[in-house]
Formats: C-alpha cells, structure tokens, sequence
C-alpha cells in the first residue's frame, strides 16, 4: 500500500467515525472485518468485542458511508492524475484537492481542468484574445474599446473591437465561474435565501393529467425547507412535462438593478465600480457570469442536491416502514383459515396446519349474484371444526368487510369453536400467487388459490411470508418510482436482511426465500440446503451443514448463528449462540455443575455468575453476556406479541363515519406528511402530521409505525371524495371507544366539527396532492382496489 493509500484509508476511517459518532478504531475493526467477506448481522451479533459495540444501525451507515468515501477516493485520485498528467498540479490545488471532502467540492476544484467541449472561450483563446482579458482585469484605467482596436485581425475572425471585447468577456466569464470557492459561496446562499418556485407550462394546464399537480401550478417556498414528499411531487411534475421547476431569490431581489448574486461575484472578485474606464466593461463580465455561466448551472446542481437529498429521506421511510411491517408480531403456530376476499369471483378459502402446510382450498360465494351466505358460514364452520383452526384470517382488500361480517355470523352461530377474526394486508399477495416461487413451492393450487395460502400464513408469520415477496411489491414506500432503484433495493435487502437475521431462522422449515436472506447464504445455497434436507431428512446438528455440497467454513461462521434446530441433538442448536462459542459455554458448565439442559431458562443460576470469569483472548464480556442472556431464554423473539385491532362492527364504509367518533385503527403506511390508517371502511384515512400530537412532531415516524394499533378521532368525512381525515389528539370527553354513533350533538359540539373541518381542509388541499404522487405504489400492491392501493389512488381523488 502506498503512503497516498495509507492516507485516503485514514481519511475514510476519520470521516466515517465522525459521522457515526464512534471512535476511529471501531471504525477500522468493522472495515476490516468488512473487507473480510463478514456480513452486518454477523459482525453486529458476533464480533461486538472488535467494533466495539457497534450495532446494525450503526454498521449499516458505516457500510454506505464506506462505499461513498471510497468512491470519493477513487475520484480524488483520478483528478490528481488529470491534473498530473496536464502538468499543471501544484502543491497549492493538490493540497485543496486533497481537503475536499464531498463529490461536489472535487467536481468545482476540477472544472478548470476537466477536459471540455470547445466552448466560446476556447475560440477566443484560439484567436489570441486573452492577453487582452488579462490586461482589462489587471489594468482597470484601460479604456476597452482602445484595447480592443488593437486585437483586430481579420485572419483570426476578429472583425471589430467588439468581437474582441466580447472573445474577452467569454474568457473572463469562463475563468470567473470555475473558482471552486465563489461557486460555494453561491450555491450555499441559494440553498439558504433562495425559493424553489413551481409554475404551470400554459399550453399543458388544462391536459386532464395536469390536475394532478394543481397544488404546485402557482407555488413557492423556501428551497432548504421544502419537505421531502412534496420535492419528489414537483419533480416528477416537471419530468411529466407539466411544471416549470425554478430557483428564485425573493420578487423585490430578484428585480434589484443589480442581482444579489452578480454582487456576490463582484466582491468575491474584487471587483468594484471606482469609475475607472474598465469598470463599466467588467461588471457586464460579472453580469455575463452569473446569468449565462453560473445560473443555470448552480440551480442544476442545487435540484441535485434537493433531490438526492428527498431520494435519500423517501428510501428510509420505505425501509422504517418496511422494517415494521416485517417485524410485525405473529400469531404463532396455530392452524389458519385464509380468506381472500372477493364479490362475483367469490372468497378464496385456504386452511393451513400449525406449520403452515397447506390442508384444504376451496372457494365459496356469500356474496352477489350467489349469496350463498349461510351455506358459507357453515362450509367455514366445517373446516374450523376439522382442522381445529383458531384463527381466521381476512385480507383487507375488496369486499373485506362484507367478508368480516360473514365471519362475524360464524362465530356467533358457532361459539364452540373459539374462533378469533384478524385483518391482514394483501399487499403484495397476488405478484406471490403469480411469481415462479409460488408455482414451485405450490405447483397444484391455482394462482388464485395462493393468495389465500399467503394471507393465512402471513398471519402466522408475517416475516417469513413477505420474505418471498420483492420489497418493492410490498407497497410501504413513498415515490418509489422517482428514486434511485440501485440504492432504494440495496436499503432494501439490507433491511430484510437485518430482520431475518434478527428473529432466526428454523433451518428444518424454513423456505428458500427464508434462507437465502440468512448471514453469509445466497440462493444457490439455500436451496442446496432445502434440496439435502429433503434427500436426507431433518438436520440434527448444525454441524451436519458441513455436509451441504459447497458449504464452507466461511459459510458456515457466517450463517450457523442465525440458523436454529429445535429439538436436535444439541440444545444450544436452538439458539443464537454461536457454535464457535459453544467452549465458553462448556465452562460454565463446568464451573455451575449443570447440565446444559438444566441451565436453560435457569435465571437464578446464571444471575450468580460473573461474565469476566468466562472471558479469553477470543471471547470477551458482551459476548458472555449475550451467551447469558440466551441462555435464560434460548431462540427469543424480538419481535412485539400479537394482538389484533378492534374494528367497530356498526362501522362498515364511510357513509358510517361522522366527525367526532373515536376508532381503533391500523396504521398501513407512514410518509413524510403523516401517516395512512385502515378503520375498517374500505378506506384508509389520512392522519396528518399536525394531527398526530399537540406537540410539534418533525418526523411521523417519531409518533407511528407500520402496524402499529391507534385510536384515532374522526375529524372529517368527503364522502364524494371518498376521504376521511384523522387525529390522535382526542379530547379528554371523548376517550371511550365509539360505538359507532357520533357523540351527542350540540351546538358547541357542532361549531367545533366546523372549525375542525375547515382546519383539516386546509392542510388535506396541500397534501391531497402529496398523497395522489404517492400513489404509484399501487402498481406493486396485491390489487389495485387493496387497502393499501386505496390509501393512495384514492385517498384525495377528485370524479
């Protein structure tokens, strides 16, 4: 390694420790056992006493902020080889080359020497014209047209002192907007004074498709302050061709004879009128640079920013609500009977075992034209009565409630049969039900058939279920189209990673999609795995994967921790405790007298131990600890008990909702202006972010998560726009949950739904629009008509 390298890696190591506020040896532990082939959950889990403690949040960052600096580096060297190579690198640019510490700043450094199209300047170069430049900036007393005479030649094309002055000008202007430190300057004020502005293109104002970004036809705001969401809505007006996208100072400087930026410029440049003959002259330059060279160009660079930056904020609210939504509790091993609702096609019926297996499918049809109700119910009774199912599992897209109904009369016909209703988002299920996966792990149910497979088993298990589905078919994200699919399927597949890392992984059940997502195992591995255990039968002990064909040391560390076996010839199988610490666990053994089955769950025991008794060279106090804390409750769940919402049963549509009911919801996804929330009607609700706390609330995600049951209080229903907006601040008088009516009217209770609905129709005209962008999630959800692809298309939608 050269000492350039040795000096880019601690440069790396330096930032990367600042900006995850961890010391810098932590930081080169990590990369090292990075660069090593170590994946985040296990370095995370096994390797705290290297890092230092570093958890997956924090190695998560490093790990981007690695593949960034090291980007960086690569650019910084090759600039420094350009400029090299051009003989023109000094110790003064190499020095400031080398403090750089964004892309952009390298970018500006390099502008006077990047190779570049033939521009005016150039010509004008060409045509010998820059020692007349240099002479007007150094001299000022020169009078430029006298100058200029003395530049005509009509064999360089130079056929007036005004073509001179002009080849002079483009000179200066070019030389003025490549200084790194004035464009810094600029774009800095801009983003700090300056308004993003957003007009309607006249000729499109009126296209149907246009109406879409109505909000945005006549609109302005501070450019540092404009919110995540509604960037993304302006820019893809823009890129649909409907908007005209601006940076703008304020209407009174920006009709200033002389622009506050041209006067940024002439200071920055020393550059003051004194009345000297070249005065007038130069400051047409100043104006030149601004307007035709630096404009442009710096509002370019500043919608990069905004942009890069609201990309940024939309893939981690993808990624929070996709965390949520995958560590959501599960109902456990109990057998399901999954219903995929529907009208004239009928409910898809699917009964799955314990272990999810499948036991029965069928279709009934309780609804129009057929309204074979009771025969329903009984035909549901029966299969409830068979397998000895206890849960009922109904998906939240068409026709969910009618179905609840239905299996509301079956539990009230049947009480014998303890039956529990829960709602489960079909998001996603029908690209399973069509994907090569379900054909091959259900090759003999019809494709509509899985869908209700899938919604009992994610019941059962929601991580294990959404795992076979892309993420980005989940529908949890905001603008998902409009950002940087690499980057937005990276934080994606970490974040699935993490997850199922998280909660283990029962290596004798667990599908291809479940493994392929383990520490250290890709898809090949996973199945060679599904493939060996159904050649030879269930695993024993973890030690038996080393008999996988292709399976080596190196997997084997990486994946055997988050790997469990129950009921297997080793009990610390079942748990996440490395078999590379299994000797620690030896002594402890040891030192209590106790069989490893007599320590488990042993908590008085193992309270009496002290963990530095069982350190080494190898194996330190976090990692005893973790052992401990295993120990105590081998194969713990992270993941929240189950417990589901409590729709109002006399609250079936909108039409049932009036302001001022208070109602238990399920918040279906978050964004950056509040969250959406299923109250069972067929619509999910706008919770606004100023409706979420009396407080100031900067981030909803600060307040609700994906999953998450609330009680909200109704603060209007559209019901011709098919709306309904939410609050969770509820008045002390109104705490109880409804009972389907609105509370007793009044003539102050009436005033106050007047004030609150013409609160809440200030700030839904905003985001309405906000909400219909984000709408094109619903091409990746189960079915356009889903809970979730409702909370989007229609959630402010104008007939």
């Amino acid at each position: 390694m050269t000492q350039l390298d040795l000096a880019a890696q601690q440069r790396i190591v330096s930032r990367i420790a600042t900006g995850i506020h961890a010391k810098p040896e932590q930081v080169q532990a990590a990369v090292k056992l990075l660069d090593a082939g170590d994946t985040v959950p296990f370095i995370a889990r096994y390797r705290k006493e290297a890092t230092g403690g570093l958890d997956d949040a924090q190695l998560r960052e490093l790990e981007s902020e690695l593949e960034y600096r090291r980007g960086l580096e690569e650019r910084r060297g090759t600039i420094l080889e350009s400029i090299q190579s051009q003989g023109k690198l000094t110790d003064k640019i190499a020095q400031a080359i080398h403090e750089a510490d964004t892309k952009q700043r390298l970018e500006d450094l390099y502008l006077p020497f990047k190779p570049k199209r033939r521009s005016r300047a150039q010509t004008a170069k060409e045509a010998g014209l820059e020692p007349l430049a240099d002479a007007l900036l150094k001299d000022r007393s020169l009078v430029p047209e006298t100058e200029a005479a003395r530049f005509v030649s009509a064999d360089k094309g130079i056929d007036s002192p005004k073509t001179a002055l002009e080849g002079a000008r483009d000179i200066l202007a070019e030389r003025f907007a490549e200084n790194a430190d004035m464009l810094e300057s600029l774009r800095e004020f801009l983003w700090n004074k300056a308004n993003m502005v957003s007009a309607v293109i006249p000729e499109k104002k009126k296209a149907t498709e246009a109406a879409t970004f109505k909000d945005y036809f006549s609109f302005a705001e501070p450019l540092r302050n404009v919110p995540s969401h509604r960037a993304l809505a302006m820019f893809r007006g823009r890129d649909a061709g409907f908007l005209k996208l601006s940076v703008r100072l304020s209407d009174e400087e920006e009709t200033l004879p002389v622009h506050p930026c041209e006067t940024m410029i002439a200071q920055f440049l020393h550059l003051e009128n004194n009345g000297q003959a070249a005065d007038t002259w130069l400051e047409s330059v100043v104006r030149w640079t601004w307007r035709v060279k630096c404009a442009w160009q710096l509002e370019s660079d500043l919608f990069s920013r905004l942009r890069d930056a609201s990309q940024e904020a939309a893939i981690e609210v993808f990624g929070t609500n996709l965390k949520d939504l995958l560590l959501a509790p599960p109902a456990g091993h109990k057998a399901v009977i999954g219903l995929d609702p529907g009208i004239r096609t009928g409910v898809k019926v699917a009964v799955i075992s314990e272990t999810g297996a499948v036991l029965e499918t069928g279709t009934i049809f309780p609804h129009e034209p057929r309204n074979e109700w009771q025969a329903s119910v009984e035909t549901l009774a029966t299969l409830a009565k068979k397998y000895k199912a206890s849960l009922v599992a109904i998906g939240n897209g068409t026709a969910s409630r009618e179905t609840d109904k239905l299996v509301g009369d079956l539990i009230a016909d049947h009480p014998e049969l303890n039956l529990t209703k829960v709602f489960v988002s079909e998001a996603g299920a029908s690209v399973y039900s069509a994907s090569k996966s379900a054909a091959m792990e259900l090759p003999d149910l019809d494709v509509s058939l899985r869908g209700a497979v899938s919604i009992a088993r994610r019941l059962q298990d929601p991580l294990a279920e959404l795992v076979k589905i892309e993420p980005k078919a989940i529908g949890v994200g905001q603008y998902q189209h409009d950002v940087n699919q690499t980057k937005l399927s990276t934080k994606l597949d970490a974040v699935v990673e993490d997850c199922v890392n998280a909660v283990g992984v029962d290596l004798n059940t667990a599908s291809c999609a479940l493994l392929c997502r383990v520490s250290g195992l890709n898809s090949l591995q996973a199945k060679r795995i599904v493939d060996y255990r159904e050649k030879t039968g269930a695993f024993k002990d973890r030690r038996d994967l080393m008999n996988v064909p292709r399976f080596g040391a190196k997997t084997f560390e990486q994946s055997a921790g988050f790997l469990r076996i129950i009921g297997g010839t080793n009990p610390l199988d079942a748990s996440c405790v490395h078999p590379e610490s299994y000797p620690v666990v030896e002594k402890i053994v040891e030192k209590t007298g106790l069989s490893i089955g007599e320590l488990i769950g042993n908590r008085a025991a193992l309270s009496k131990l002290q963990a530095s008794d069982f350190t080494d060279d190898r194996f330190g106090v976090p990692t005893v600890k973790d052992i401990f804390r295993e120990l105590e409750k081998p194969g713990r769940d992270p993941r929240p008990e189950f417990k589901a919402a409590r729709f109002d049963d006399t609250v079936r549509a909108l039409k049932d909702l009036t302001a001022g009911m208070v109602l238990e919801g399920v918040v279906t996804n978050v964004t950056a202006f509040g969250a959406f929330v299923d109250i069972g009607v067929h619509q999910d609700g706008l919770l606004h972010i100023s409706e979420m706390s009396s407080r100031f609330v900067r981030d909803p995600r600060q307040i609700v998560h994906v999953g998450q049951i609330i009680k909200v209080r109704v603060l209007s229903v559209d019901l011709e726009r098919r709306r309904a907006a939410l609050s969770m601040k509820i008045a002390p008088e109104t705490k109880k949950v409804s009972t389907g009516k609105a509370p007793t009217s009044s003539h102050g209770k009436r005033i106050e739904e007047k004030v609150q609905r013409k609160k809440t129709e200030k700030f839904v005209r905003r985001e309405k629009s906000d909400a219909s962008q984000a709408r094109d999630t619903t091409h990746h959800v189960s079915r356009p008509d889903s809970a979730m692809a409702r909370a989007f298309a229609n959630a402010f939608h104008k007939p």
